[in-house]
């Protein structure tokens, strides 16, 4: 009797400890760059919630979170954070060779209700059948940054530019009028970025939504890296990697920049001597009928399965992904654009964002992210993006006769990488 009673004590004193630890707890993020500053600006609210739960976000910029949780989740978890962003775009190249690496978040509270709160398109990449390997966080739903001053010494009314060839129109005024300024820059030679967003606005990928078959040389497809061939051989795009692009803004030598909506935060850090003279537009589209709507990066979080504080990790990206507060917060200060879509009702989305010219730039940003199409970027992600990245340069220097042999060619390749078809 009396050593089933010490043990019954052990047992309480056992769950009452577990218990204690679910809530206290110090946990490890790896992140980068704003989307680690934006993290780190969660905490004070999250700790009035959670006083004992420690969280330290380490900075390790972008390649190398990337770089460090593939080889962690290759060494079997070991190594790896309580919790890691993982941008979309590469999503799936974690969960298709390590399944294993991440614990599935439906097991530690995220429900249908919670899921439902998120748009499609950010989910696509992010579940597996039954598995959620990660929460979303950002969205980049796509919006031209423009510089007022220059638009308006032109004549130009962003209003009225509905299709890309209106865009490249104004930036011909644009450019006559503001003495070696160019209207855009695009980083032909490190990204498909420009090409990614036209395509996502109509419709089309590198894969199909389900990723079981290649698109990239279906029409929409087609149509989007021709008309980014034609804005180039305009003079309306000019080459400029990252940085570069961010030098053009500061110094006034870029009228325009087409990004997702996170760049708003960027424009704004980079250059703040410019308060008041930028403002922010819809994407134009291929016909002025068309869709205006796209998606360019974003990220989301991910608990490793290796995690021993899975339960208070959870809290953390619960509070900064699921509530409008968290979300708001990272908007607020870093400009990083919630997909949690009950933030678009938040009343600082609607108010006048001076340094943006009194626009209410972020209800119009938003506005977009309903509107959006799911892009499925796979586990041949890599792949894919390589050999378009290699293929539009051939195309840019005449490589091929048209577009549709372009990507004709691309498909191929990327059939032969992938094993996948190729769509009819």
């Amino acid at each position: 009797m009396r050593f089933k009673l010490l043990a019954a004590t052990a047992a309480v004193a056992l769950l009452a400890s577990g218990s204690a630890f679910a809530e206290s707890a110090n946990l490890t993020i790896w992140s980068w760059n704003v989307a680690a500053s934006a993290l780190k600006s969660t905490l004070p609210g999250f700790n009035k919630q959670f006083p004992d739960i420690k969280v330290t976000v380490e900075d390790l910029g972008n390649s190398q979170v990337f770089d460090k949780t593939l080889a962690a989740c290759a060494a079997g978890g070991d190594g790896l954070p309580d919790i890691v962003s993982i941008e979309n775009f590469e999503a799936e190249i974690f969960w298709s060779r390590f399944p294993d690496c991440f614990a599935n978040l439906k097991e530690l509270g995220y429900t249908a209700d919670i899921q439902a709160k998120f748009p499609d398109f950010k989910r696509t990449e992010l579940e597996v059948g039954d598995v959620a390997y990660a929460m979303p966080w950002d969205s980049g739903p796509v919006a031209v940054f423009y510089r007022r001053d220059m638009y308006e010494k032109a004549g130009v009314d962003p209003s009225t530019i509905s299709t890309w060839d209106d865009f490249i129109a104004a930036g011909k005024k644009i450019s006559a009028a503001n003495p070696g300024v160019v209207m855009a820059q695009a980083d032909f030679n490190g990204d498909s970025e420009w090409f990614r967003m036209i395509a996502n606005e109509q419709g089309c990928g590198y894969f199909s939504t389900d990723g079981q078959n290649i698109t990239i040389n279906q029409p929409a497809c087609v149509a989007a890296l021709q008309k980014v061939k034609e804005m180039k051989d305009a003079g309306t795009l000019t080459a400029a990697n990252w940085d570069e692009k961010i030098q053009a803004n500061t110094a006034g030598k870029a009228a325009s920049q087409l990004y997702g909506g996170w760049y708003e935060g960027t424009v704004r850090s980079t250059s703040p001597d410019l308060k008041g003279k930028w403002g922010v537009y819809r994407m134009p589209s291929l016909t002025a009928d068309g869709p205006h709507a796209a998606n360019l990066g974003g990220s989301s979080l991910a608990i490793s399965a290796t995690s021993a504080n899975k339960e208070a990790a959870w809290k953390f990206v619960n509070y900064a992904l699921g509530t409008n507060e968290g979300q708001v917060t990272m908007l607020k200060e870093f400009g990083l654009v919630p997909s949690l879509l009950s933030a678009e009702k938040d009343p600082f989305v609607n108010e006048p964002q001076p340094y943006w010219g009194g626009q209410k730039v972020w209800a119009d940003i938003l506005a977009t992210l309903p509107k959006i199409v799911p892009s499925r970027g796979t586990a041949f992600q890599s792949d894919a993006e390589g050999i378009f990245k290699a293929t539009q340069a051939k195309f840019f220097a005449g490589g091929y006769p048209d577009a549709k042999a372009a990507l004709d060619d691309a498909a191929k390749q990327i059939a032969s990488a992938t094993g996948l078809p190729i769509a009819q």
